[in-house]
């Protein structure tokens, strides 16, 4: 069996806690990480040593305020997430739905900003959040500009049953809806990660043409089938805004 390195066994850690989304102790980090506790606990004394993980209740442990800095210092740095803030915040206030900027993390798709609209309705996923490519509709765009055999490969490693059962697994249907919808520069998803729950999103394309994130409004399911052309032309004005942010001039 091939040794694996301290290093990786740290990322399996952090992996482990953000998915989880809790807490954990050695013994349950240990197992999660398919490792003996005699190797994890060190690890994990050195990491809350280092302020990588911090004390939680008990013995369990949680990520640690020295990431949370590096989180921010990253988070700065992105362009894409400053370029798109205030056409995200301006299209909440103006529409009344929460906004998200999302991008890929593999075979995930992952939520790099997210302005909330007021009222009672209120999506469960934060900031960070990571969720298989075939649950959403950015996650069919953030691959659609890659090569019908990669994007296969792609779906074929990562496509998961979603919560609603809804969402499509088999990856010869996702290639081509990948495509489909990277083309028009559009994609909608009624249902398919949340019961009742809809997302309509644009991709935001760099110089050379690939899509680098999305931009996606998600609102109850009831409201979309109401008003769908408003959203469509909303979450279509504001992927420009932000390629045009990054100097990009698509017609």
């Amino acid at each position: 069996m091939a040794r694996v390195s301290g290093i990786e066994r740290t990322i399996q850690i952090f992996d482990l806690l953000e998915s989880t989304g809790r807490a954990m102790n050695g013994s349950a980090i240990a197992k999660g990480v398919g490792a003996s506790a005699s190797t994890i606990y060190p690890i994990i004394d050195e990491l809350l040593e280092r302020q990588l993980l911090a004390r939680a209740e008990g013995s369990d442990v949680w990520l640690g305020p020295r990431l949370y800095r590096y989180g921010l210092a990253y988070g700065n740095a992105l362009d894409i997430v400053r370029i798109a803030t205030p056409v995200m915040r301006d299209m909440c206030q103006r529409i009344g739905e929460t906004v998200q900027l999302c991008g890929r993390d593999g075979g995930m798709m992952t939520i790099l900003g997210m302005e909330e609209a007021d009222g009672h309705f209120r999506v469960s996923s934060r900031v960070g959040s990571r969720v298989p490519l075939n649950w959403t509709a950015s996650g069919r765009l953030l691959v659609g500009h890659l090569p019908p055999a990669q994007r296969l490969e792609i779906f074929a490693a990562s496509a998961l049953d979603s919560p609603s059962g809804r969402a499509a697994t088999d990856p010869d249907t996702l290639s081509a809806e990948a495509g489909e919808a990277f083309l028009a520069r559009l994609s909608v998803q009624l249902s398919e990660s949340e019961f009742a729950v809809a997302c309509v999103a644009s991709p935001i394309c760099d110089a050379a043409g690939a899509c680098v994130a999305t931009v996606a409004i998600v609102l109850p399911e009831q409201r979309l089938m109401a008003t769908r052309e408003k959203y469509v032309q909303e979450v279509l004005l504001a992927s420009r805004q932000i390629e045009r942010g990054f100097g990009v001039f698509s017609s």
